[in-house]
């Protein structure tokens, strides 16, 4: 991947002063980077970095990585009025052996004999034009990131190992094994210590990445000497691709290498994060500024796995829903857990464009809170959308539409001038919405049949619309709802107070609409629901429930 040009940012004083002050967590970061920058010194472009391991397809916690990163890359791009050069380098680990095989891939048997053999040597077994699984991977990654239009510079671990690019740190890592061993051997149980080495040397006869202790450790020929697998010794340089570190000490040897000033990584590494530090230390090199995240769950509470292929894909989320709508779920609250199933979708969609909607009309200091100009690096889009995501999910399921023809049959009426071609921003959540329903609300559709004080109630909503003007507003229709739900004492709530003085309606006569009307536990505002739908439809609605004729 070629580096393109950042986004250029705003840069006026007003800009810059509020940055200073900004409570956003990407600005919180930025501004010890800059610290660190300052007691540093000199010219060099300040390194921001993210970690993959492809031993499976990327998922949305690798975007979330890169996607935050790029957050607090553009914070500290504004706090430094831009004049200090930055980098993002994606780092994928792609020389780790292959330690069991993923269960989403095609043909596990094929994989058997390719087990512990480093992932770019692992035969693609996903076809195409990819001549390893690892590079599969990796083409995978860097699809996505390219889509999303990220700024970056992709780096294989392979081609680091085997171009030369280590030689130099690997040598050093020679030359200060016994410091290195001092480091990691307390972290050790008695009998791992005893066979545990930071290099894990590439078999010559089988390929494969060997966890074997060291015979013998030459500094001055920059060699290592370990018994192989078929129980002879074989001494190897550790520079060409021939030996890589063990992961640990691999982390902190990188960033000594590379010189990197930042880098976030989830819960996970967390209790390793002072082994990572020590070993870059040993290595020469400063620790970079870190950010530790809480890690991505399914929708059992499982953290996600790419091995496992649990939890949400990347390709599934855009199916779905558009790409900032998963920025902005990367965005909230990084440091607790967040569970990454379907059903946080469309609750993220109609997040976002609330959001860059209140935009424009914010003080800059809010601006800079505002998780939109995080997503956008600055440059945030005008976008009018006038019906909601989750209204035309229920949209869609009332009228169980097929094509976006029928949905903008509505919407234009609704919000007249409106189409496809004149708003096609609005034009996306229209298929996406079509795509949820038909994949997730209609599968779960369930319509309740009404018992008689329903019954009652549905009837006398009829008559109430019925009296109303074809073109009554989503407030008088809300306000028409709500006086139905007040003269029935099953859906009175004495907590509330209505506008007479007398109790006020509670939660349960609109979950009572949505699951006789809609089928499903919870929608929209009814009110705005009906000046969308309209009234003779939601009539027929009506009718259609009190015969029976939904379920």
């Amino acid at each position: 991947m070629t580096e393109q040009f950042l986004p250029s940012l705003d840069l006026s004083p007003e800009f810059v002063e509020a940055a200073q002050a900004s409570k956003a967590w990407p600005f919180e970061e930025a501004r010890k980077l800059v610290k660190r920058i300052e007691k540093r010194g000199g010219d060099a472009p300040v390194l921001f970095e993210t970690g993959y391991g492809p031993s499976g397809l990327p998922h949305i916690g690798t975007f979330g990585e890169v996607a935050r990163t790029t957050m607090v890359r553009t914070a500290f791009r504004l706090l430094t009025e831009d004049k200090i050069p930055t980098r993002l380098l994606c780092f994928s680990d792609d020389m780790d052996g292959m330690r069991k095989i993923p269960d989403n891939v095609p043909d596990k048997a094929a994989l058997q004999p390719y087990l512990h053999m480093p992932l770019t040597s692992v035969p693609n077994p996903f076809g195409g034009d990819f001549d390893s699984f690892g590079a599969h991977n990796n083409a995978m990654l860097r699809r996505f990131l390219d889509t999303f239009g990220f700024e970056y510079k992709f780096a294989s671990a392979t081609e680091y190992y085997t171009s030369g690019c280590y030689d130099e740190i690997l040598l050093r890592a020679v030359e200060r094994y016994d410091d290195i061993m001092k480091v990691m051997l307390p972290t050790l149980g008695e009998e791992r210590q005893a066979t545990y080495s930071p290099f894990l040397p590439i078999s010559p006869k089988s390929g494969r990445v060997l966890y074997v202790p060291m015979k013998a450790v030459d500094a001055k020929a920059g060699t290592v000497t370990f018994t192989d697998e078929d129980g002879k010794d074989v001494t190897l340089e550790v520079t060409g691709g021939k030996v890589k570190l063990q992961w640990k000490p691999d982390f902190g040897a990188r960033w000594a290498a590379l010189g990197v000033d930042f880098e976030m990584f989830g819960k996970d590494h967390g209790p390793n994060m002072g082994l990572y530090d020590r070993i870059c230390q040993v290595m020469g090199g400063t620790p970079p500024e870190h950010f530790v995240y809480e890690l991505f769950l399914d929708d059992k509470g499982e953290k996600i796995s790419k091995s496992k292929g649990n939890g949400l894909t990347i390709d599934e989320w855009l199916t779905y829903a558009p790409t900032e709508s998963l920025a902005l779920y990367m965005f909230q609250k990084p440091r607790s857990a967040k569970k990454l199933h379907f059903d946080v979708i469309p609750k993220a969609v109609d997040e976002y464009y609330t959001f860059v909607q209140k935009y424009p009309e914010m003080p800059v200091m809010q601006k800079l809170g505002n998780p939109v100009w995080h997503i956008h690096s600055g440059n945030v889009p005008q976008i009018n959308l006038p019906v909601p995501f989750a209204m035309l999910l229920n949209l869609v399921s009332a009228f169980n539409a097929v094509n976006k023809d029928v949905l903008w049959a509505f919407i234009s009426r609704y919000a007249p001038g409106e189409t496809a071609e004149s708003n096609p921003e609005l034009d996306r959540p229209v298929g996406y919405a079509l795509r949820y329903f038909e994949d997730f609300v209609k599968p779960t559709k369930s319509f309740k049949t009404p018992d008689e004080v329903e019954r009652q109630a549905l009837a006398d909503l009829d008559a109430s619309l019925a009296a109303l003007p074809a073109d009554a507003d989503a407030a008088i229709l809300q306000d028409t709802i709500l006086n139905i739900g007040r003269a029935i004492e099953r859906y009175q709530d004495p907590n509330k107070k209505g506008p007479d003085g007398g109790p006020g309606v509670s939660i349960a006569w609109f979950s009572a609409l949505y699951q006789l009307l809609l089928g499903q536990e919870c929608g929209p505002r009814f009110g705005s629901f009906i000046a969308l739908y309209g009234i003779d439809e939601t009539r027929a609605l009506i009718a259609k429930c009190l015969k029976g004729e939904l379920g």
